[in-house]
């Protein structure tokens, strides 16, 4: 359901491949989300959004690297939107999630909401910018 469609992709191998990796964490979610024999779903939730903190922190330094590397003049703002993605995700409520199965899954369905809605976005009007920079 959540992969990489033609227009996702950038051309940059690296870069593409790591965008991969996100749509995977995004299908996750979504499998989570829809995950009716899990009774308890905060130990999964916690180590999805631990998973996507990590790796997109990874994702984001070599797209930064990329950036430099090609003297983009947008890579501060570009970055500055990688850090609020990274805040975004740390402001998941892990302590407010208790063991109401309605409460995580409406947790888990705001992470897949707005992830795959800033991925979607972020791919098509941002990162395209320097592609053919």
């Amino acid at each position: 359901m959540y992969e990489m469609k033609p227009e996702y992709f950038t051309g940059i191998k690296t870069i593409d491949q790591e965008h991969e990796k996100l749509f995977e964490l995004a299908q996750e979610t979504y499998n989570l989300l829809y995950n009716d024999l899990l009774q308890d779903k905060t130990d999964a939730l916690i180590n999805l959004i631990s998973e996507l903190i990590n790796y997109t922190r990874t994702h984001f330094s070599h797209e930064e690297a990329y950036q430099k590397s090609i003297n983009y003049a947008h890579r501060d703002l570009h970055m500055a939107q990688h850090r609020k993605f990274e805040d975004k995700l740390l402001e998941f409520d892990f302590d407010s999630i208790g063991d109401d199965s309605e409460t995580q899954n409406e947790t888990v369905e705001n992470l897949l909401d707005f992830l795959t809605g800033w991925l979607i976005n972020h791919i098509q009007k941002v990162d395209m910018l320097f592609v053919n920079y």
